[in-house]
């Protein structure tokens, strides 16, 4: 009986090493998937009037801004008010100056600013000095608090074939722009919109509110595509992406 027992102990030792020896063996190592990393979304601030911020049932996410957004791939923070502009304050009793340092300035760096405006200062007929003036100063104010940032002005957006005046403020905002380097697109000059909704002629039928200035949502994708297609040649669709 010992020598059996002292024969099973001695198997189970040898099977118990054999086992061993086989777990201990080296087994090369799983290799972990790669991931791949995020792309961040550009980060642009959109300054304008009630054609970026929106008015009544249109929030800023449904104007032309939020889809230009979507298009592209941006975060966009959309800021401005209806009835405001370079100098024209709106029922809130603030210009794009004020409005900017109040919902942009505290913000850290984005990768672009759009300023879209001047409309309001057509309508309620601005001095042309003050307009200027007070566009350099916003220009000014941007690229001091943000260096580097690129900045793009566009003119005023007319929902139809725009008014002298408007051509006027038009004509004040490029040569500010002008003498700031800054890029300035112009919707009046490349005929974004025409013609009249309330005469039903050119695309303004189509892409006009019955208000006979803002755009319906048809206008919004239109004045979106029309956007990317003068920042494109700039190379400004995907800003701070290299």
């Amino acid at each position: 009986m010992r020598r059996k027992i002292s024969s099973g102990l001695a198997l189970l030792a040898l099977t118990g090493c054999s086992a061993s020896a086989s777990t201990n063996q080296a087994v090369p190592p799983r290799r972990t998937p790669a991931v791949a990393q995020p792309v961040r979304a550009p980060v642009v601030m959109i300054l304008g009037d009630s054609y970026t911020a929106g008015i009544r049932g249109v929030p800023p996410e449904s104007t032309y801004a939020g889809d230009t957004a979507r298009k592209l791939g941006w975060q966009a923070i959309i800021a401005g008010h209806g009835g405001t502009g370079f100098v024209a304050r709106g029922a809130i009793r603030r210009n794009f100056g004020q409005l900017f340092t109040e919902q942009l300035s505290w913000r850290p760096a984005p990768d672009m600013v759009l300023i879209v405006g001047g409309h309001n200062d057509a309508v309620l007929r601005q001095p042309l000095p003050s307009l200027a003036e007070n566009a350099t100063k916003l220009i000014t104010a941007i690229r001091t608090r943000w260096p580097g940032v690129p900045l793009v002005l566009v003119g005023p957006i007319w929902g139809g074939d725009p008014p002298a005046k408007a051509l006027q403020v038009r004509d004040a905002l490029a040569l500010a722009a002008a003498g700031q380097q800054v890029p300035f697109i112009d919707p009046l000059r490349e005929m974004w919109f025409t013609g009249s909704r309330g005469r039903g002629t050119g695309n303004a039928d189509l892409y006009i509110r019955r208000d006979r200035v803002h755009p319906n949502p048809a206008g919004n994708a239109y004045l979106a595509d029309r956007l990317i297609m003068s920042l494109k040649p700039l190379g400004l669709e995907k800003p701070g992406q290299k």
